[in-house]
């Protein structure tokens, strides 16, 4: 069979992810695909991989699509003739400690908010489900009876059959030398021998490969090779029933294989592999053995399961697999190049991703967006910065171990840190801050007191920083809080064109005269959540834009993709011009008044108004706005005068009770505003009037927005799906997201966001809830609701409304 030189879509990458890529998008119809593998099928990561399948991942999202994976996998043999190996025998999950019982029994929660099957099992019921395990030090287990394995190359090659059968073509020893690109859009591919393949779309599903494909694109696919360890048995008469158990203690999981035992290791400390690149021939090829890194994860074994101490081991294998720097794989269109897609970077659960990453992918190019939020693997989550080899070997020696390790709330990455460092950031180390990454940068989560270390110490319970924390939101409620918010992701939109384009993309009307702050989102045509952030008009032809630091990615994306054709509009990206102070807080006016000339009065400087002001020696854009909800500023400082004007206003402090305050504050006192957080209470998927940002929507502006057309079918009905606020009313629980909610002993959602509420004394949370017959302000009332923590459900309060300053009173004053 001739190579073509044209096809509707070419996939380079013949493993599990990019066969099942081409399935689906026969599935949709297309006919001309073609995938380009460079050895054989599977000859990279999928012939070697464990083939571990379960039906729930961290978010729902990607459970859904790791249960569509599933249920894919049991029909495959029946529709393509190909058997999977797929065996449904559950699998088990243990403890030996009580951090991970916690851990454990609030993942059995979120597999209940998701509809994932989950129960607690007694050591027991352990030894019974699983005969030859010690079970003599556990505390207890939770038994995910639809999880299990497959034949991970059967079902890749099953996915192929079903592939051609739709039409695709696939083509083994055809190596991709280049992708080729013109205006901004990719154009096909160039294979080694020089044939040229003309494509709409091309997908980069090269697993280990991925990174190197996507630099010959101009595309950043952050991914690094780690060793992977496992075992074999000798044969020692394992049921074949027998399910799958992890040890995450200690860092280890065991499969059945054919009357054997496979026992894998996800190590703390791993062997990133392939710094200097891959060899050309690799192919089914094996890794050198390490018994010595591999030594205590047996030993852990023998403990586990007695009877290896006198079992051969048949097999060691040493295979490499590819990993991204936040243990989430990457998937989604390039922001660098349009209709370059990528599917790779799956971190150990590419079997049991396969069948959704690629049913997803596969709908995102034909119906060119995705089928539901998807932000927890969105390649324009990723940082330039990430991209890089010093970086990715740095922290793939950190994540493969993380998959096993303790899932602290908050816990933060050890490796590839202080890359990215705001103005501020030698002040706030001065004075004891506790540094988070975000984006790359360094963000002062919290604060603390003189001869406390600043470092975590994590646990499921209140952690160390708990009660400092309290002092800082109490500071911002009472008195006045300064926060450093420089990571702001900030863009300068200039132009002639400037104020049409951002009414045709703005919900809200961002018209009217400079100097105004404006709160709005950027929707889809289904009416659903693409940004949230503020639009500031600075000048008749310019506008200033403040969005997140970990959205700057994706948001710059949507804004130039969403540009008509020949506008006269120019984007640059002014963040790291600018270090941003909050100064928030009853007592902030009083502050800063004296600091100034201009005329902070209500009157004078109403809420919302943005102005050019000076602060000791420094003109710096002030603008009245508040993600804290109170009254406040921030305060955009050219960086270079970014540490005077702090020292300015600390100085000026104490009378006023300044006290400094980091992020987890900041979070604290947003939730209890019940102000949204985009890819959390508000996504893609969320309409502006299920989020409760109506208020938001100018309806009446002469201008057809993108998505107002949908909105308006939803306006004025009663919606089946609404934003709510929650707090529990047992003050000692913990929340922190993902937990189920109920209404009258029914599940009816999960919690989207959550923290403990230091003002209002207990956990607070905010979460979609579901009613075909409308959510509204009586159904609210009359409900009796529960939050599930750690399979105990706890009484909680429910409000349509911001349970704190439901008018908004507080910032206005």
């Amino acid at each position: 069979m001739a190579l073509p030189s044209h096809a509707r879509a070419v996939i380079i990458g013949g493993g599990i992810i990019g066969c099942s890529v081409a399935y689906h998008l026969t599935k949709h119809g297309w006919k001309d695909v073609v995938l380009l593998e460079r050895k054989k099928l599977t000859s990279g990561t999928t012939w070697h991989a464990a083939g571990l399948v379960r039906g729930m991942l961290y978010s729902g999202n990607l459970t859904r699509l790791a249960r569509y994976s599933i249920e894919l996998y049991r029909k495959l043999e029946k529709e393509t003739g190909q058997a999977t190996g797929l065996k449904q025998n559950g699998s088990i999950s243990i403890a030996t400690n009580e951090e991970r019982w916690d851990e454990l029994r609030r993942g059995a929660s979120l597999a209940h908010a998701f509809g994932v099957d989950a129960e607690p099992i007694t050591p027991k019921q352990v030894a019974e489900k699983y005969p030859l395990m010690n079970t003599s030090d556990l505390l207890g287990a939770i038994f995910f009876p639809n999880d299990g394995q497959c034949n991970p190359a059967d079902t890749a090659m099953a996915l192929a059959k079903g592939a051609r059968v739709g039409g695709a073509r696939i083509f083994e020893d055809t190596r991709v030398a280049a992708v080729l690109k013109q205006d901004g859009r990719v154009t096909g591919v160039r294979t080694e021998d020089g044939h040229e393949i003309k494509s709409d779309i091309v997908v980069n599903c090269g697993g280990m490969w991925a990174r190197e494909i996507g630099l010959m694109a101009g595309v950043g696919v952050p991914l690094h090779a780690a060793e992977h360890f496992y075992v074999v048995t000798e044969p020692m008469d394992v049921p074949s029933n027998l399910p799958v158990m992890r040890d995450m203690d200690a860092c280890a999981y065991y499969k059945e294989d054919a009357g054997k035992l496979l026992i894998g290791a996800f190590e703390p400390h791993a062997k990133p592999w392939g710094m200097n690149g891959i060899r050309a021939d690799f192919c089914f090829d094996e890794l050198p053995e390490d018994f010595d890194h591999f030594q205590p994860i047996l030993e852990g074994a023998i403990h586990r399961v007695p009877k290896l101490g006198e079992t051969g081991i048949r097999k060691f294998f040493n295979g490499p697999e590819s990993f991204s720097p936040d243990q989430r794989y990457l998937l989604g269109e390039a922001p660098e190049l349009k209709n370059f897609f990528v599917a790779a970077g799956f971190n150990s659960i590419g079997i049991q991703s396969a069948g959704g990453a690629g049913m997803a992918l596969a709908s995102w190019i034909a119906e060119g967006h995705p089928p539901f939020d998807l932000w927890d693997v969105d390649i324009r989550r990723m940082m330039p910065h990430q991209n890089r080899k010093t970086y990715l070997y740095d922290r793939v020696s950190e994540a493969l171990g993380l998959l096993y390790a303790m899932h602290w709330p908050y816990r933060q990455y050890e490796t590839a840190r202080g890359i990215r460092r705001t103005p501020l950031y030698q002040r706030l180390q001065e004075n004891n801050a506790c540094f988070g990454d975000v984006a790359g940068w360094e963000r002062p989560n919290w604060f603390a007191p003189n001869g406390v270390e600043p470092k975590y110490k994590y646990s499921f319970k209140r952690q160390n920083w708990f009660p400092h924390c309290a002092e800082e939101v109490k500071a911002t409620r009472e008195k006045v809080g300064l926060y450093d918010q420089s990571t702001f992701a900030k863009f300068l939109v200039r132009g002639a064109d400037a104020e049409a384009q951002l009414q045709r993309i703005c919900a809200s009307d961002v018209g009217g005269a400079p100097g105004r702050a404006v709160y709005t989102q950027w929707l889809n045509e289904r009416g659903g959540i693409e940004a949230d952030l503020t639009v500031t008009r600075i000048a008749e032809d310019a506008y200033w834009i403040v969005t997140a630091a970990v959205t700057a990615v994706r948001d710059k994306h949507w804004l130039m993709r969403n540009l008509e054709p020949g506008a006269r509009v120019t984007v640059d990206d002014i963040t790291n011009a600018y270090a941003v102070i909050g100064v928030m807080g009853p007592n902030s006016r009083a502050l800063l008044q004296p600091l100034t000339e201009a005329d902070l009065s209500n009157a004078g400087f109403p809420f919302g108004a943005s102005k050019e002001i000076n602060i000791g020696h420094a003109t710096v854009r002030a603008t009245r706005i508040s993600y804290m909800g109170e009254l406040g500023w921030e305060l955009y400082v050219p960086t270079e005068f970014a540490v005077g004007v702090f020292d300015t206003i600390v100085a000026a402090g104490g009378p006023h009770g300044l006290k400094l305050c980091g992020m987890h504050a900041m979070d604290v006192c947003r939730i209890e505003k019940a102000y949204r957080h985009w890819g959390h209470d508000i996504t893609d998927e969320d309409t502006p009037l299920e989020a409760g940002l109506g208020f938001a929507v100018a309806w009446d502006k002469n201008v057809n927005f993108i998505g107002r057309d949908a909105l308006l079918k939803q306006k004025g009905q009663k919606l089946p799906k609404r934003l709510l606020q929650f707090a529990l009313e047992n003050p000692e629980p913990l929340l922190y997201h993902n937990e189920p909610i109920y209404r009258n002993g029914e599940r009816v959602g999960h919690t989207s966001s959550a923290n403990y509420g230091h003002h209002l004394g207990r956990a607070i949370a905010m979460g979609y809830v579901h009613h075909e017959a409308g959510v509204d302000a009586d159904w609210v009332a009359s409900g009796k609701w529960e939050i599930e923590v750690g399979l105990k459900r706890e009484p909680a309060r429910a409000s349509l409304k911001p349970i704190y300053d439901p008018t908004s009173g507080r910032m206005k004053v």
